[in-house]
């Protein structure tokens, strides 16, 4: 049994910032030469990849409208990508060759490594240990995974990361539902477990933020980040690098820890933990300390919890945030379906006949068809503002499920449909035949085609006194959520998206009986009759839906 001592476990000691050695105690133990070696490389390695240096974040952040602030904008300052990169592989991606990055950064540091030592010990008076400059490593590691965990723990804490199914995708075939799907989905039915996910996240990046919280803050970073990592190897998630990127940095908060904890937990033995740290006080950096903390506090746990809450109530950012039509919402049996002026009758074999039809409360139009499509293998993540481009309904979703974003002229009682589905998908999508392979992010000369296509397409598809019907999209939403961000993509004119299109005209009084009529995106003439099913799914509905529709 360990004998019980007097002292506390955890003894910290002031060390004097100019001679780097502890106030009152004997001098500081020097470090064993492999100790100097390891550290010079960890220092230039963990600087690498704690720190922005791409010229990209730092313009973003300068041109960032404080007054409109999306919650995204925050979102993005606290989740960027550094390294040394000569491979144009980024730690976001799907792919494993995200950790390409880490293997460039690292052989540079150690290079960077070898070359410091060679230069130390040129020196009269070769360096004998580095606590001031570990304490301060500590400081840019512990602070980048804070701010970094935070901004990912917020999407939980208030579940918008992984939404409570659509209509669309519960009327979806299990067998139709790739693995990565079915995780998302099994964790989106269960909102207040994703928030529990959440508040660790967030527990363990503010435990990051202050010296004596850090050992428990790296402990649950490391534990919660790690089950993540073997979940996303598992379901193949998307998020490899970005993910094992906080378990890295949580390994090397622990690294002084580990022994002690071992001595304790394995051997037995009595233990007292002594930390070092610079002594500021009387110092500017005292005041400059304080007040950089502040602003972090306040900027990643005040501003950003409550732009976060905006998102989550009214528009959050993997559903569509447009409301639509009221009378048309829910599930339908196609009872008539006429192409061309020919019925074909219900047939699950049948390649053309829709089968089942589901408006969502937002403005999504959804049927199936036997028939299969190329599918979208992303998580349906990103950032888009705009609700076409928001793509979680259809990602990882077989069967011949489609999606269609519409813009409802509710006067006239038309619907101008775009399809979800983009042959060429965004970067940090990936995207598979319909046999299922590939798997490729798109490359420049396949977006240039998109481009040329998008240019030839009709951008006035949607007459002006339909439009002044629709109204402006932007501000189709609660004005809490109004963002510099929201206004600057919806002024973009959309570059590289080839979209199927079609315009219906829609019947009925109460939405209990529906008929549309128009053309489908390859011209031919639809008639269409649905008639409204209840459906009563085993699952409950959630507690915590977001969006207001």
């Amino acid at each position: 049994m360990a004998h019980v001592i007097d002292e506390p476990l955890l003894r910290e000691t002031s060390v004097n910032h100019v001679s780097g050695q502890p106030s009152g105690l004997n001098p500081l133990p020097a470090w064993k030469p492999y100790q100097l070696i390891l550290f010079r490389i960890a220092f230039i390695f963990f600087i690498a990849i704690s720190i922005p240096n791409t010229g990209a974040w730092y313009q973003q952040l300068i041109e960032l409208n404080w007054l409109k602030l999306n919650y995204r904008d925050l979102y993005d300052i606290a989740r960027f990508g550094s390294g040394i990169n000569f491979l144009g592989n980024s730690i976001f991606g799907s792919t494993l060759l995200g950790y390409a990055n880490w293997i460039t950064t690292l052989l540079v540091a150690t290079a960077g490594g070898l070359v410091w030592t060679a230069i130390v010990y040129l020196r009269r008076k070769p360096r004998t240990e580095y606590y001031n400059a570990w304490y301060w490593l500590r400081v840019v590691v512990r602070y980048r995974a804070g701010i970094g965990i935070i901004g990912f723990g917020f999407t939980k804490l208030l579940p918008v990361q992984m939404p409570y199914p659509s209509l669309g995708i519960l009327n979806t075939n299990f067998g139709d539902l790739t693995a990565q799907k079915i995780y998302w989905l099994s964790i989106g039915i269960v909102p207040w477990y994703q928030v529990f996910a959440g508040v660790v996240e967030v527990a363990a990046g503010t435990l990051l933020f202050f010296r004596k919280t850090t050992t428990l803050g790296a402990i649950l970073l490391l534990g919660a980040l790690g089950d993540i990592v073997y979940v996303n190897f598992a379901y193949d998630g998307g998020v490899h690098v970005y993910s094992s990127y906080f378990v890295l940095l949580a390994a090397l908060l622990l690294v002084n820890d580990i022994p002690k904890v071992w001595k304790l937990l394995v051997g037995e033995q009595d233990v007292t933990p002594v930390n070092y740290y610079p002594d500021l006080s009387g110092s500017w950096l005292k005041y400059a300390r304080v007040g950089l903390k502040s602003l972090t506090l306040f900027l990643f746990l005040g501003v950003l919890f409550y732009l976060q809450l905006i998102n989550f109530l009214y528009d959050p950012y993997k559903q569509p945030s447009v409301a639509g039509v009221k009378t048309l919402r829910g599930n339908y049996a196609v009872t008539t379906f006429r192409l061309n002026g020919v019925t074909i009758p219900y047939s699950p074999l049948d390649s053309v006949r829709w089968q089942e039809v589901t408006f969502e409360n937002w403005s999504t139009l959804t049927f199936r068809v036997n028939k299969p499509h190329p599918l979208d293998l992303s998580n349906g993540g990103g950032d888009p503002q705009r609700d076409v481009n928001r793509t979680f309904e259809l990602t990882g979703l077989a069967g011949g499920q489609r999606a269609f974003h519409y813009y409802a002229d509710e006067v006239n009682k038309v619907l101008y449909l775009e399809d979800k589905f983009k042959p060429v998908p965004d970067r940090r999508n990936r995207t598979a035949g319909v046999g299922g392979d590939g798997g490729a992010p798109a490359d420049d000369a396949a977006e240039k085609a998109a481009a040329r296509e998008t240019a030839k397409q009709k951008q006035d598809w949607i007459p002006a006194a339909a439009r002044k019907n629709i109204g402006d999209e932007v501000y189709k939403i609660d004005p809490l959520a109004y963002s510099a961000r929201r206004t600057r993509e919806y002024a973009k004119a959309p570059v590289g998206e080839i979209r199927k299109r079609f315009i219906v005209k829609y019947e009925t009084t109460d939405g209990s009986h529906v008929i549309l009529t128009g053309e489908d995106e390859n011209k031919n003439s639809l008639y269409v009759v649905l008639d409204r099913v209840e459906k009563p799914y085993a699952l409950s509905p959630s507690q915590l839906q977001a969006g207001k529709y």
